[in-house]
Protein backbone atom coordinates (compact mmCIF):
# COMPACT_ATOMS: atom_id res chain seq x y z
CA UNK A 1 0.00 0.00 0.00
CA UNK A 2 1.40 3.04 -0.56
CA UNK A 3 2.23 6.09 1.46
CA UNK A 4 -0.53 8.78 1.04
CA UNK A 5 2.35 11.26 2.16
CA UNK A 6 4.74 10.16 -0.41
CA UNK A 7 1.67 9.94 -2.94
CA UNK A 8 0.63 13.57 -1.81
CA UNK A 9 4.31 14.63 -2.07
CA UNK A 10 5.13 13.38 -5.84
CA UNK A 11 1.96 15.13 -6.97
CA UNK A 12 3.05 18.43 -5.74
CA UNK A 13 6.25 17.74 -7.18
CA UNK A 14 4.90 17.24 -10.26
CA UNK A 15 2.23 20.05 -9.93
CA UNK A 16 5.61 22.02 -9.37
CA UNK A 17 7.36 20.89 -12.52
CA UNK A 18 4.32 21.43 -14.63
CA UNK A 19 4.18 25.07 -13.44
CA UNK A 20 7.93 25.76 -14.65
CA UNK A 21 7.30 24.09 -17.85
CA UNK A 22 4.42 26.51 -18.23
CA UNK A 23 6.48 29.00 -17.32
CA UNK A 24 9.35 27.93 -19.25
CA UNK A 25 7.43 27.63 -22.37
CA UNK A 26 6.06 31.41 -22.44
CA UNK A 27 3.29 30.80 -25.37
CA UNK A 28 1.27 33.73 -24.53
CA UNK A 29 4.62 35.42 -25.41
CA UNK A 30 4.56 34.39 -28.95
CA UNK A 31 1.69 37.16 -29.18
CA UNK A 32 5.08 39.39 -29.85
CA UNK A 33 6.05 37.17 -32.82
CA UNK A 34 2.94 36.85 -34.88
CA UNK A 35 1.99 40.45 -34.38
CA UNK A 36 3.90 42.18 -36.96
CA UNK A 37 2.34 39.66 -39.94
CA UNK A 38 -0.87 40.21 -38.23
CA UNK A 39 -0.86 44.54 -38.44
CA UNK A 40 0.39 43.64 -42.20
CA UNK A 41 -2.43 41.41 -43.45
CA UNK A 42 -5.21 43.71 -41.28
CA UNK A 43 -3.45 46.87 -43.20
CA UNK A 44 -3.22 45.12 -46.58
CA UNK A 45 -7.36 43.96 -46.12
CA UNK A 46 -8.67 47.18 -45.23
CA UNK A 47 -6.85 48.81 -48.12
CA UNK A 48 -8.71 46.50 -50.34
CA UNK A 49 -5.52 44.52 -51.47
CA UNK A 50 -5.50 40.59 -51.79
CA UNK A 51 -3.75 38.60 -49.41
CA UNK A 52 -1.54 35.77 -49.66
CA UNK A 53 -3.22 33.23 -47.09
CA UNK A 54 -0.54 30.63 -47.43
CA UNK A 55 2.05 33.27 -46.95
CA UNK A 56 0.30 34.39 -43.65
CA UNK A 57 0.17 31.01 -42.59
CA UNK A 58 3.33 30.05 -43.64
CA UNK A 59 4.92 33.40 -41.77
CA UNK A 60 3.00 32.80 -38.58
CA UNK A 61 4.88 29.15 -38.20
CA UNK A 62 7.69 30.97 -39.26
CA UNK A 63 7.62 33.55 -36.75
CA UNK A 64 7.03 31.01 -33.87
CA UNK A 65 9.90 28.84 -35.01
CA UNK A 66 12.23 31.79 -34.80
CA UNK A 67 11.28 33.55 -31.20
CA UNK A 68 11.45 29.80 -30.34
CA UNK A 69 15.38 30.19 -31.24
CA UNK A 70 15.87 33.19 -29.22
CA UNK A 71 14.15 32.05 -26.25
CA UNK A 72 16.28 28.96 -25.69
CA UNK A 73 19.68 30.30 -27.18
CA UNK A 74 18.54 33.55 -24.26
CA UNK A 75 18.07 30.50 -21.86
CA UNK A 76 21.57 28.76 -23.15
CA UNK A 77 23.67 32.43 -23.30
CA UNK A 78 22.48 33.37 -19.63
CA UNK A 79 23.30 30.33 -18.26
CA UNK A 80 26.70 30.63 -19.49
CA UNK A 81 26.64 34.28 -17.88
CA UNK A 82 24.72 32.68 -14.18
CA UNK A 83 22.81 35.28 -14.38
CA UNK A 84 19.55 32.75 -14.43
CA UNK A 85 21.38 31.31 -11.23
CA UNK A 86 18.34 32.12 -8.51
CA UNK A 87 16.34 34.84 -10.91
CA UNK A 88 14.83 31.97 -12.74
CA UNK A 89 13.88 28.85 -12.02
CA UNK A 90 12.03 27.65 -15.15
CA UNK A 91 14.76 27.63 -17.61
CA UNK A 92 14.63 25.11 -19.95
CA UNK A 93 18.74 24.87 -19.38
CA UNK A 94 17.18 24.12 -15.76
CA UNK A 95 14.38 22.03 -16.22
CA UNK A 96 16.28 18.91 -18.73
CA UNK A 97 19.60 19.58 -17.94
CA UNK A 98 21.12 19.61 -20.54
CA UNK A 99 22.57 22.32 -22.77
CA UNK A 100 23.39 20.34 -25.74
CA UNK A 101 19.23 19.09 -25.79
CA UNK A 102 18.52 23.10 -25.86
CA UNK A 103 20.95 23.79 -28.50
CA UNK A 104 20.09 21.45 -30.69
CA UNK A 105 16.49 22.48 -30.10
CA UNK A 106 17.29 26.12 -30.81
CA UNK A 107 19.37 25.85 -33.92
CA UNK A 108 16.90 23.55 -35.51
CA UNK A 109 13.76 26.08 -35.04
CA UNK A 110 16.15 28.49 -36.67
CA UNK A 111 17.00 26.58 -39.53
CA UNK A 112 13.67 25.31 -40.31
CA UNK A 113 12.24 28.98 -39.18
CA UNK A 114 14.29 30.52 -42.51
CA UNK A 115 13.44 27.80 -44.72
CA UNK A 116 10.51 28.61 -44.55
CA UNK A 117 11.02 32.10 -44.79
CA UNK A 118 13.14 31.38 -47.78
CA UNK A 119 10.70 29.66 -49.76
CA UNK A 120 8.29 32.18 -49.24
CA UNK A 121 11.26 35.21 -49.96
CA UNK A 122 11.62 32.80 -53.35
CA UNK A 123 8.02 33.32 -54.03
CA UNK A 124 7.55 37.00 -53.65
CA UNK A 125 10.56 38.86 -52.67
CA UNK A 126 14.26 38.17 -51.28
CA UNK A 127 14.29 41.34 -49.59
CA UNK A 128 12.07 39.45 -47.36
CA UNK A 129 14.89 36.78 -46.55
CA UNK A 130 17.17 39.92 -45.54
CA UNK A 131 14.78 41.82 -43.52
CA UNK A 132 14.16 38.38 -41.42
CA UNK A 133 18.42 38.00 -41.46
CA UNK A 134 18.92 41.77 -40.04
CA UNK A 135 15.77 40.68 -37.34
CA UNK A 136 17.52 37.63 -35.98
CA UNK A 137 20.55 39.34 -36.11
CA UNK A 138 19.63 42.01 -33.75
CA UNK A 139 17.82 38.87 -31.32
CA UNK A 140 21.37 37.36 -31.68
CA UNK A 141 23.27 41.43 -30.90
CA UNK A 142 20.57 41.42 -27.74
CA UNK A 143 22.12 38.34 -25.75
CA UNK A 144 24.89 36.35 -27.78
CA UNK A 145 28.38 35.97 -27.38
CA UNK A 146 30.48 37.93 -27.99
CA UNK A 147 28.11 41.41 -28.08
CA UNK A 148 26.03 40.68 -25.09
CA UNK A 149 24.55 44.31 -26.28
CA UNK A 150 21.24 43.59 -23.48
CA UNK A 151 24.05 44.01 -21.07
CA UNK A 152 25.17 47.23 -21.92
CA UNK A 153 21.42 48.71 -22.08
CA UNK A 154 20.67 48.25 -25.68
CA UNK A 155 17.72 45.77 -25.80
CA UNK A 156 15.07 47.45 -25.79
CA UNK A 157 16.15 49.74 -28.83
CA UNK A 158 17.40 46.66 -30.44
CA UNK A 159 13.80 44.84 -29.88
CA UNK A 160 12.08 47.95 -31.33
CA UNK A 161 13.87 47.42 -34.36
CA UNK A 162 13.10 43.85 -35.11
CA UNK A 163 10.04 43.54 -34.29
CA UNK A 164 9.24 47.57 -35.46
CA UNK A 165 10.43 48.62 -39.41
CA UNK A 166 12.18 45.05 -40.16
CA UNK A 167 9.47 42.78 -39.54
CA UNK A 168 6.60 44.38 -40.48
CA UNK A 169 8.59 45.79 -43.65
CA UNK A 170 9.25 42.14 -43.83
CA UNK A 171 5.44 40.86 -43.41
CA UNK A 172 4.08 43.77 -46.27
CA UNK A 173 6.34 42.09 -48.97
CA UNK A 174 5.60 38.89 -48.41
CA UNK A 175 1.60 39.03 -48.19
CA UNK A 176 1.48 41.90 -50.88
CA UNK A 177 -0.23 40.59 -54.06
CA UNK A 178 2.29 38.75 -56.96
CA UNK A 179 1.45 42.04 -59.09
CA UNK A 180 3.00 44.13 -56.81
CA UNK A 181 6.49 45.66 -56.87
CA UNK A 182 8.61 43.74 -55.02
CA UNK A 183 11.83 45.01 -55.20
CA UNK A 184 11.45 48.58 -53.08
CA UNK A 185 11.50 47.99 -49.31
CA UNK A 186 8.08 49.92 -47.91
CA UNK A 187 9.87 51.66 -45.02
CA UNK A 188 7.58 54.56 -44.42
CA UNK A 189 4.37 52.44 -44.18
CA UNK A 190 6.62 49.80 -42.16
CA UNK A 191 7.76 52.81 -39.91
CA UNK A 192 4.73 54.40 -38.96
CA UNK A 193 2.91 51.22 -38.96
CA UNK A 194 5.30 48.78 -36.10
CA UNK A 195 6.21 51.82 -34.62
CA UNK A 196 3.35 51.96 -31.82
CA UNK A 197 3.38 48.18 -31.82
CA UNK A 198 6.53 47.09 -31.55
CA UNK A 199 7.15 50.05 -28.63
CA UNK A 200 4.49 47.72 -27.06
CA UNK A 201 6.75 44.76 -27.63
CA UNK A 202 9.39 46.58 -26.16
CA UNK A 203 7.84 47.64 -23.02
CA UNK A 204 6.97 43.57 -22.34
CA UNK A 205 11.05 43.26 -22.46
CA UNK A 206 11.21 46.46 -20.35
CA UNK A 207 8.77 44.73 -17.71
CA UNK A 208 10.20 41.81 -17.69
CA UNK A 209 13.20 42.71 -16.10
CA UNK A 210 11.31 44.74 -12.61
CA UNK A 211 12.00 41.34 -10.39
CA UNK A 212 15.24 40.86 -11.08
CA UNK A 213 17.57 44.34 -10.87
CA UNK A 214 19.61 42.74 -8.31
CA UNK A 215 20.53 39.78 -10.09
CA UNK A 216 20.84 41.81 -13.16
CA UNK A 217 23.16 44.69 -11.41
CA UNK A 218 25.31 41.87 -9.83
CA UNK A 219 26.46 39.73 -13.24
CA UNK A 220 27.56 42.83 -14.57
CA UNK A 221 24.15 43.29 -16.96
CA UNK A 222 23.60 47.19 -17.21
CA UNK A 223 19.61 46.89 -18.63
CA UNK A 224 17.58 49.68 -18.31
CA UNK A 225 16.19 49.39 -15.26
CA UNK A 226 19.20 48.63 -13.48
CA UNK A 227 20.19 52.45 -14.56
CA UNK A 228 17.30 53.84 -13.98
CA UNK A 229 16.40 51.62 -10.39
CA UNK A 230 12.66 50.27 -10.02
CA UNK A 231 10.77 53.39 -9.03
CA UNK A 232 11.90 55.33 -12.00
CA UNK A 233 11.27 52.69 -14.20
CA UNK A 234 7.91 52.95 -12.88
CA UNK A 235 7.46 56.40 -13.49
CA UNK A 236 8.39 56.16 -17.00
CA UNK A 237 5.89 53.36 -17.99
CA UNK A 238 3.14 56.04 -18.52
CA UNK A 239 4.75 58.07 -20.65
CA UNK A 240 5.46 54.71 -22.89
CA UNK A 241 2.08 54.02 -23.02
CA UNK A 242 1.03 57.61 -24.07
CA UNK A 243 3.59 57.48 -26.46
CA UNK A 244 2.18 54.30 -27.62
CA UNK A 245 -1.06 55.88 -28.68
CA UNK A 246 0.75 58.48 -30.01
CA UNK A 247 2.19 56.85 -32.49
CA UNK A 248 -1.34 54.83 -33.01
CA UNK A 249 -3.06 57.96 -32.93
CA UNK A 250 -1.51 60.68 -34.91
CA UNK A 251 -2.07 58.66 -38.86
CA UNK A 252 -5.62 58.67 -37.61
CA UNK A 253 -5.85 62.26 -36.72
CA UNK A 254 -4.17 62.88 -40.22
CA UNK A 255 -6.38 61.20 -42.23
CA UNK A 256 -3.89 58.48 -43.26
CA UNK A 257 -5.48 55.72 -41.04
CA UNK A 258 -9.36 54.55 -40.73
CA UNK A 259 -11.02 55.88 -37.59
CA UNK A 260 -11.79 52.04 -37.02
CA UNK A 261 -7.81 51.56 -35.74
CA UNK A 262 -8.67 53.45 -32.62
CA UNK A 263 -9.57 50.23 -31.18
CA UNK A 264 -6.14 49.74 -30.70
CA UNK A 265 -7.49 51.45 -27.13
CA UNK A 266 -8.35 47.60 -26.19
CA UNK A 267 -5.19 47.52 -24.51
CA UNK A 268 -5.39 50.72 -22.02
CA UNK A 269 -7.39 49.07 -18.99
CA UNK A 270 -4.36 46.64 -18.95
CA UNK A 271 -1.77 49.77 -19.00
CA UNK A 272 -3.68 51.27 -16.56
CA UNK A 273 -3.39 47.74 -14.33
CA UNK A 274 0.27 47.85 -15.17
CA UNK A 275 1.00 50.96 -14.05
CA UNK A 276 -1.23 50.57 -10.91
CA UNK A 277 0.88 47.76 -10.00
CA UNK A 278 4.77 49.16 -10.98
CA UNK A 279 3.40 52.31 -8.53
CA UNK A 280 2.57 49.85 -5.34
CA UNK A 281 4.79 47.34 -6.19
CA UNK A 282 7.98 48.34 -8.01
CA UNK A 283 10.88 47.02 -5.04
CA UNK A 284 8.97 43.96 -4.00
CA UNK A 285 9.76 41.14 -6.88
CA UNK A 286 7.83 38.23 -5.53
CA UNK A 287 4.86 40.82 -6.36
CA UNK A 288 6.09 42.23 -9.47
CA UNK A 289 7.39 39.41 -11.18
CA UNK A 290 3.82 39.15 -12.85
CA UNK A 291 3.98 42.60 -14.50
CA UNK A 292 5.39 41.79 -18.04
CA UNK A 293 1.79 39.89 -18.69
CA UNK A 294 0.34 42.72 -17.40
CA UNK A 295 2.72 44.14 -20.41
CA UNK A 296 2.02 41.56 -22.75
CA UNK A 297 -1.95 41.43 -22.36
CA UNK A 298 -1.92 45.13 -23.33
CA UNK A 299 0.40 44.55 -26.32
CA UNK A 300 -1.74 41.72 -27.10
CA UNK A 301 -4.95 43.56 -26.85
CA UNK A 302 -3.68 46.90 -28.34
CA UNK A 303 -2.39 45.06 -31.53
CA UNK A 304 -5.25 42.92 -31.71
CA UNK A 305 -7.43 45.95 -31.32
CA UNK A 306 -5.61 47.85 -34.18
CA UNK A 307 -5.69 45.19 -37.00
CA UNK A 308 -9.44 44.73 -35.78
CA UNK A 309 -9.74 48.40 -37.02
CA UNK A 310 -7.69 48.03 -40.19
CA UNK A 311 -10.04 44.95 -41.05
CA UNK A 312 -13.40 46.44 -40.30
CA UNK A 313 -12.78 50.18 -42.33
CA UNK A 314 -14.09 48.81 -45.30
CA UNK A 315 -16.87 47.83 -43.82
CA UNK A 316 -17.66 50.63 -41.85
CA UNK A 317 -16.27 53.83 -43.87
Amino acid sequence: MQDPKAVASLHALKSEKGRLWRAAIKWPLYSVAVMPVLLAAGWRFGAGDSVRIDHLLGFLLASVLLLLWENLTNDLFDDETGIDEFAKPHSVVKLLGERGIVGRLAYLSLVFGLLIIFSLAWRSSFLVFGLVLISCSLGYLYQGPPFRLGYKGLGEPLCWLAFGPFATAASLLVLSPSTSNHSVVPWGLAFSLGAGPALATTLVLFCSHFHQVDEDAAHGKRSPLVRLGTKRGAQLVPWILSLIFALEWIPVFLGHWPITSLLGVLGLPSGVALIRKLNSYHDEPLRISGCKFLALRFQSLNGLGLTLGFVLAPYLS
